[in-house]
């Protein structure tokens, strides 16, 4: 909500300045001083599903989702200053080099300073670009010694869950469950249509989770936008990657990988929720309770 009426805002900044109606751009950044205030102040719910007509990234929820936004962030600097450096050129050799300006053109063939600047130039851009990204391609594939392990695995068309570690307690056994998108005609108020399922993935916060991830049958791709994740799920191999969920809170995802006619219909619901709650999820999940 925030975000779409920045561009708003944004939008009234524009028009006012083309009309030059000092007036309303006062009135207008008034406003928006005012707003950002209030979202500031007071809560307000993150971004952690897919909404219509969404121009950014859902809110993260990762340290690794946190790098990707700013990482995209660093490159759109780069990309602005490129795409008006070269409409500009293009305006000037459009305009200075017409006919009528320019009856006699000038010929000349090579330009060793121009060369030399449009061969150093992008190097140094694309090793500001490089190093940064390096750097957050290592984050991701970094895998510290985790405290918990969660095993998903795609089916046509649900997924399957295990968690395997409480398996090596004594009298322990590994919970094992299936998660089914909540058809349209079953949802319930608050429920997102297309993503709502009957048995949601519970993970405690402040934690550090393995996610192992393979299929059944065909190729899937378990993805959650606001973690920064999508990992392939692959018949006979096993992948894996890790979590760190910052806050507490309901997110959503989907397959990311097309696998059949219900490809759309096996979203992915994850539930995070202090390590105290997820103690006795478990617990109760352990123990054959419904919860």
């Amino acid at each position: 909500m925030f975000i779409s009426y920045s561009h708003y805002l944004i939008n009234c900044f524009i028009l006012c300045d083309l009309f030059h109606h000092k007036d309303l751009i006062i009135l207008t950044y008034m406003n928006f001083q005012l707003i950002a205030l209030f979202f500031l102040i007071f809560n307000f719910s993150h971004l952690d599903a897919a909404e219509n007509w969404a121009l950014s990234f859902q809110d993260p929820a990762t340290p690794i989702m946190e790098g990707i936004i700013n990482f995209h962030n660093h490159i759109m600097t780069f990309l602005t200053v490129i795409v008006v450096l070269v409409a500009w050129l293009m305006y000037r050799a459009i305009v200075l080099f017409d006919e009528n300006v320019h009856p006699t053109p000038i010929k000349f063939t090579h330009s060793t300073p121009l060369e030399i600047f449009w061969t150093v130039v992008p190097a140094i851009v694309l090793l500001f670009i490089a190093i940064p990204s390096f750097a957050l391609l290592y984050s991701m594939d970094e895998l510290i010694d985790p405290t918990i392990t969660l095993k998903a695995v795609g089916h046509q068309w649900y997924w399957s869950y295990e968690f395997s570690d409480y398996a090596t307690l004594e009298g322990g056994e590994s919970l094992n469950y299936d998660s089914y998108m909540i058809p349209e005609d079953d949802l319930t108020g608050g429920n997102l249509r297309l993503l709502e399922v009957d048995n949601r993935v519970v993970l405690p916060v402040q934690t550090h989770i393995r996610v192992l991830v393979t299929s059944a049958d065909v190729l899937h791709s378990w993805a959650v936008p606001s973690f920064g994740v999508k990992v392939d799920a692959c018949p006979g191999r096993l992948n894996q990657t890790s979590l760190f969920i910052k806050r507490e809170g309901t997110y959503f995802g989907q397959c990311s990988e097309i696998c059949g006619v219900n490809h759309g219909f096996m979203p992915i619901v994850v539930e995070a929720v202090s390590l105290n709650n997820y103690v006795t999820w478990i617990a109760n999940k352990l123990d054959g309770l419904e919860i």
